[in-house]
């Protein structure tokens, strides 16, 4: 039996539904050692009545999976399920008062058509969740109590643009951007499925979803515009390659006018200065410098005399793409370091 830690009674209480996936098993071991909050309950349907210790030992936790039927007991829950799983919980926990963050696509898209184009089936009207990004939306972060927490190629695209769409920014217009993104495998979830075995996957990189992955509304929306009607061309080709852990996305934007790498470099630092987990390097980035941190590492790489500006950025999928930033995300909802337990 787990066993608190002292004084840990008094902290607010913490559950996680769906806490036998990847993002799960990430929530449920740095949740566990947060000094802030308390570890309650687990909930893992498919798992249930076997221990977290027995499917992910790195955890170090000895809690037992449970069936969720509608509890309300903790004051805070986080939501790591499939898509389309959170519409039937998060109505319920949000009438009972409790602090909410969903790590679905559920709650993701204003626009419900996009959200049925790219999700598919229909958006739930009865809820209403802040889309929390820290770097982009802190305050409004700290005033909800219902997060619904970004994807994980949509937080490395997005941070790594977010700067030229800035309204104070003094870098030239975008004009458009093609972006090519590599995710780890586990993006893909725990779930088996043949064609990501590593015997498929391994020495191999192919692309998936091309023009339509559902991300793209979401990074959009983020920026101001929509898929459906941008203000500015945008092309995204996933791929997935033969890595655990990581996205790498490489953007290629075409400015109205040129502009120096130095002065890129300059507006990113100071668009990022107070923001403790977006990092703008001066040195090409690379995956390993970010995996297993709650870090995106930005680097705006090359500066062209027609006005192009290629910027490189990359997280730990699992972490800054999911569960660290919902930690994150809930630091800031609790009003306590926002950097706290990570």
């Amino acid at each position: 039996m787990h066993e608190s830690a002292p004084g840990a009674e008094k902290l607010p209480g913490v559950s996680i539904i769906g806490a036998s996936g990847y993002s799960g098993a990430e929530l449920t071991r740095l949740i566990l050692r947060h000094p802030a909050v308390r570890l309650e309950r687990l909930y893992a349907f498919s798992q249930a009545g076997k221990s977290a210790m027995s499917l992910y030992p790195a955890t170090g936790c000895d809690m037992t999976y449970h069936t969720y039927e509608g509890e309300t007991l903790s004051d805070i829950y986080f939501l790591a399920l499939p898509h389309g799983e959170a519409h039937a919980i998060v109505p319920r926990l949000q009438a009972a008062g409790r602090m909410v963050v969903d790590l679905s696509g559920d709650f993701r898209l204003r626009d419900t058509a996009e959200h049925e184009r790219f999700y598919g089936g229909k958006k739930p009207a009865d809820a209403v969740m802040t889309y929390a990004m820290p770097e982009l939306s802190r305050k409004e972060i700290a005033a909800s109590r219902a997060l619904s927490n970004p994807g994980c190629y949509a937080t490395a695209i997005i941070l790594g643009l977010a700067p030229l769409f800035d309204a104070a920014s003094p870098l030239p217009k975008v004009r458009s951007v093609a972006c090519a993104a590599m995710s780890g495998l586990s993006g893909a979830g725990r779930s088996s499925k043949t064609e990501l075995s590593f015997a498929e996957m391994g020495g191999n990189i192919r692309a998936y979803k091309v023009g339509m992955h559902q991300h793209t509304p979401e990074i959009m929306q983020a920026l101001g515009t929509s898929a459906t009607n941008p203000s500015f061309d945008f092309s995204f080709t996933p791929l997935i390659g033969p890595l655990v852990r990581g996205i790498y996305a490489t953007l290629t934007v075409k400015l109205e006018k040129p502009v120096a790498q130095a002065d890129a470099a300059a507006a990113y630092e100071a668009f990022y200065r107070d923001a403790p987990f977006t990092r703008v390097r001066r040195q090409m980035p690379e995956v390993r410098h970010v995996a297993h941190t709650n870090y995106c590492d930005v680097f705006p790489a090359y500066a062209g005399e027609d006005g192009t500006l290629t910027v490189v950025s990359t997280i730990d999928n699992l972490l800054k793409g999911a569960a660290g930033q919902a930690v994150e995300n809930m630091n800031i909802m609790l009003g306590i370091d926002q950097t706290s337990g990570l």
